[in-house]
């Protein structure tokens, strides 16, 4: 029976330790953390012989590494890197179930069906073989995607790099290379405040922002879509949310918009910046402030198709192209430090965080199946 095979079993297991971002809260410490995800991995891996190193992130936080050398010298590497955290659920949402060819509970597409069929067919090479001649094998459990990517940061930063990093999302089994980043801004203009019976004598800052506004609806809009990217498409702008002033009967003496700007490779904070005030003074508005709402940078992905092992990954799927995504994961920051990233998994993006989250178990096996022929092609 398809409910009895390994991964699937691995996978009920995975979505019954409750892993929530404890950025995210919730106040029930039982439900959040991802070191009940870490223990189980480790566990097994130990088993097996694995070699299992921990590395620190944030307090009580880490990311777990799992390492499977190959027969020879080390003259490449590959790393599975999905995140063990999810987003915040009940409690009933992490008692995993199965119904009709679905398995259902927090964090079965985001992204603990990507966990699962990385971790079982690394498991399945290290206990089965045949190892690589000389291509060291690393399961990678990070924290804090769901928040701030501070384990994939983290990676990034310390170590260890390698030829090729699969970052576990659900893409429907899609090999992913490139895709949005994000840049949030928030602009404030400011004013005077007076009576309310006596506007004439205060500056309304809602009324200063309000051109500003037209223009990010109507005009900026038609300068990103004349910007594409061949896998991405056009940069994107959503405003959603603003504020100002305090109450009806006091001129406003503040307004604050924030912005969510999705970026394309070549854009980044600064550009973005210099681009909207260079439009604002075009149009004669008045130039609000600017900040940032993002305390570490969230840049696009564009990985090299024609790269060996994305190949070679494609092959193992049968696949003949790559594609763009225009969310944002881990695969960026693990870029960033210098390994080459995708992004690929079973799962919809459209289940993810939704309250009746599930995955397809037939898409679960093929991924399974998939990184096992992967793995199994390392030279």
């Amino acid at each position: 029976m398809p409910s009895k095979s390994p991964v699937i079993r691995l996978l009920s297991d995975l979505v019954s330790i409750p892993s929530i971002n404890p950025s995210l809260g919730p106040s029930n410490s039982n439900l959040t953390g991802e070191e009940g995800v870490a223990t189980l991995l480790a566990d097994q891996a130990g088993k097996l012989g694995i070699e299992i190193q921990r590395q620190a992130v944030l307090p009580g936080r880490k990311n777990i590494l799992l390492r499977l050398k190959p027969k020879g010298k080390i003259k490449s590497r590959i790393m599975l890197a999905p995140h063990m955290d999810v987003v915040p659920a009940e409690e009933n949402a992490f008692k995993p179930k199965i119904k009709n060819g679905k398995l259902y509970g927090r964090g079965a597409c985001d992204t603990k069906g990507s966990m699962a069929a990385f971790f079982q067919a690394f498991c399945d090479l290290a206990k089965n073989g045949p190892l690589p001649l000389s291509t060291e094998v690393i399961f990678v459990g990070l924290v804090d995607e769901e928040f701030g990517q501070a384990g994939s940061r983290k990676l990034a930063k310390s170590g260890p790099q390698a030829d090729l990093a699969i970052a576990g999302e659900p893409t429907e089994l899609k090999v992913v290379t490139a895709h949005k980043g994000n840049s949030w801004l928030q602009l404030q203009t400011t004013g005077v405040a007076a009576h309310g019976a006596t506007p004439e004598n205060g500056k309304n800052a809602i009324e200063a922002m309000t051109p500003i506004l037209k223009t990010l609806f109507h005009d900026y809009p038609k300068i990103l879509g004349k910007r594409t990217h061949p896998l991405l498409g056009s940069p994107t702008l959503n405003i959603g949310k603003i504020s100002g002033g305090n109450q009806p009967n006091i001129v406003a003496d503040q307004c604050t918009i924030d912005l969510d700007r999705r970026t394309i490779p070549g854009e980044n904070e600064d550009s973005i910046k210099k681009e909207l005030m260079a439009l604002f003074r075009q149009q004669k508005l008045p130039i609000p402030h600017f900040s940032s709402t993002r305390s570490v940078p969230c840049l696009p992905l564009d990985t090299d198709p024609n790269l060996p092992f994305v190949q070679t990954l494609l092959r193992a799927s049968k696949k003949r192209k790559t594609h763009g995504v225009s969310y944002f994961t881990d695969a960026s920051p693990i870029a960033m430090g210098g390994t080459p990233a995708v992004v690929f998994g079973p799962g919809n993006i459209a289940q993810a965080h939704a309250r009746d989250e599930f995955i397809d178990i037939l898409q679960l096996e093929k991924a399974y199946k998939i990184i096992g022929v992967f793995l199994k092609n390392m030279p």
